[in-house]
């Protein structure tokens, strides 16, 4: 019997998908028990990062727009088509108090993150059980068919209602001017929702394919494409678009305007509907199979597959594209508004005093240097799950047998260190492309085009610096190698948020991307870029030198 098998609880077996009561969901409080002692660390973060980023964000409104003037200057600024797609319906516009603002600029972005963090407890508690074999060995014991599936949704759902009821009384308790009791219990209500619309879309696509990266992409696909039909939707004349996205329906909700409560009912039968779905299409398919059959693929592999890096690239080719996709939308977002960013932003003046701090010529050129941060934060976040993929390798299984052949440590591992760093350089190109093509199209400058490409691909040294800290960490320290994800959260802390809440400057040194010059409001400086990439080949060194004197963890 294993450690996981023990963990659970689990006792003598059984005939596979029965108990001792028969039923298919015998066992569900057991795994429930057992997935809460698994993530007593990862949730208790996703929900105090979403709390205290709201919180504060709260807080920043109520001091940025004091006045009814300043309100009344950021509703002429995000009335228009862009400032609609990149925050919500227009009604909220209609009176434009601190939660007015808060509902209309923050619940569509925080409910995408409410939405991975439900998709990623989907999965984790059931495809990627099954991937590694765990699901089927508790199967064979008194745990019940559809278990694993109710108790992951239970999780997510207690996840999300903990995080609702968190934000209701964080929010109700601040005493800020238009963020009242009610309208909080809803606005926590509506991420709750959310949340558990997306767990529901995560048990339909654990079902559809056989890996748990595969299942991922999809949900955070349906996730993006919610997004965009809100956006598309928000910024039209009708808004027809949005009523197709449950992030429309929650920011339809019009939280701290008209408090309405039914749309979240549209949210609630569309989880059950998936939920349910979930159920059934697991009664259809074998465990560890997926219902989408898998491709039987060339008769004859291609030659590159036969090499370390071909078979790295094969393995990262759908989160590259997902990424890149994602990136390229990003930028094209931010570009289309950067004509207008003078005048949404020369009545706030933290923010003004926080680009005047970045330089530039123009508020246009300061901004867009801002908005660099984040893209480049957001490619990091695809540098480390590149990066951190030797490591689901090894502890997979996957890796001994590979190198079990004349394959070294060294090539294998760089093969997934070169494609995150090759990939995190490409995700950066296409980022900074769209925003410089929608960039100029907001502004009928067709020089930021290759500007804000270069913009953007200055933050390369960086990102290949977030890959040799994830390499020396899995190198030397695997058991540890999550803490990558602190280098890409710091530098958004600081370098992003940093500037407006005025943080020293002490800090923004200590990340690789503080140390990256401000493109396109400063002037290019090649030392610090060179001395990143230096940093960057040693700690690639220092972590295959780690990895070639460690032992491998096999199953």
């Amino acid at each position: 019997m294993t450690s996981a098998t023990k963990t659970a609880g689990v006792g003598a077996p059984a005939r596979p998908g029965t108990a001792a009561g028969g039923g298919a969901l015998a066992g569900t409080g057991t795994l429930v028990r057992f997935a809460l002692r698994r993530d007593r660390v990862r949730l208790p973060v996703w929900i105090l990062a979403l709390l205290l980023g709201t919180l504060s964000t709260a807080n920043s409104y109520a001091e940025l727009y004091g006045t009814p003037e300043d309100r009344a200057n950021a509703v002429e600024t995000m009335g228009s088509p862009a400032g609609l797609a990149m925050s919500g319906p227009r009604h909220y516009l209609d009176d434009y108090t601190s939660g007015a603002m808060l509902g209309h600029q923050m619940l569509g972005f925080t409910a995408v993150l409410v939405g991975l963090m439900s998709v990623l407890v989907i999965t984790r508690h059931t495809r990627a059980e099954e991937e590694t074999g765990r699901a089927e060995l508790l199967r064979s014991t008194v745990v019940g068919r559809h278990a694993h599936l109710a108790a992951a949704l239970s999780v997510a759902a207690l996840a999300n209602l903990v995080l609702g009821l968190l934000l209701a009384l964080g929010l109700g308790g601040l005493g800020i001017d238009g963020v009242d009791a009610g309208g909080s219990l809803l606005y926590g209500a509506a991420h709750a929702a959310v949340g558990l619309v997306f767990a529901g879309v995560a048990a339909v696509t654990a079902q559809l394919t056989a890996h748990a990266r595969g299942a991922t992409g999809t949900a955070l696909a349906v996730i993006g494409a919610a997004y965009v039909l809100r956006a598309a939707g928000d910024s039209g004349e009708s808004g027809a678009l949005s009523w197709l996205s449950p992030i429309g329906w929650a920011q339809r909700t019009y939280v701290y305007v008209d408090d309405d409560w039914w749309p979240l009912l549209l949210c609630l039968a569309l989880a059950a509907g998936c939920a349910a779905t979930g159920f059934a299409l697991y009664t259809r398919r074998d465990v560890g199979a997926g219902i989408r059959p898998q491709k039987p693929g060339r008769p004859v592999a291609s030659p590159a597959l036969g090499t370390p890096l071909g078979l790295a690239l094969r393995l990262h080719r759908g989160m590259l594209a997902g990424f890149g996709a994602g990136l390229f939308l990003m930028g094209a977002m931010y570009g289309s508004i950067l004509g207008q960013a003078e005048d949404m932003l020369k009545d706030i003046d933290q923010l003004q005093e926080a680009l005047e701090r970045i330089g530039g010529t123009g508020i246009a050129e300061a901004f867009a240097s801002m908005v660099m941060v984040v893209v480049a934060v957001v490619a990091a976040v695809y540098v480390v799950m590149a990066a951190l993929r030797a490591r689901a390798e090894e502890t997979a299984g996957r890796a001994e047998p590979l190198l079990a052949t004349g394959l070294s440590r060294g090539r294998w591992a760089g093969s997934h260190l070169a494609v995150a760093m090759g990939g995190g350089t490409l995700a950066l190109l296409v980022a900074g492309l769209g925003f410089g093509i929608a960039g100029a199209a907001s502004t009928g400058d067709g020089v930021l085009v290759p500007r804000l490409v270069g913009a953007a691909l200055a933050y390369a040294p960086a990102l290949w610096v977030t890959v040799g800290v994830a390499a020396v960490l899995f190198g030397w320290f695997p058991r540890a190698s999550a803490a990558a994800w602190i280098v890409p959260v710091y530098a958004f802390v600081v370098g992003y948020l940093g500037q407006i809440l005025r943080f020293p400057g002490w800090m923004n040194d200590l990340s690789p991307f503080g140390h990256v010059p401000r493109l396109p409001a400063a002037d290019l400086d090649w030392t610090p870029l060179l001395v990143l990439t230096l940093v960057a080949a040693g700690l690639v060194w220092l972590g295959l030198a780690g990895l070639r004197r460690r032992d491998l963890e096999t199953k």
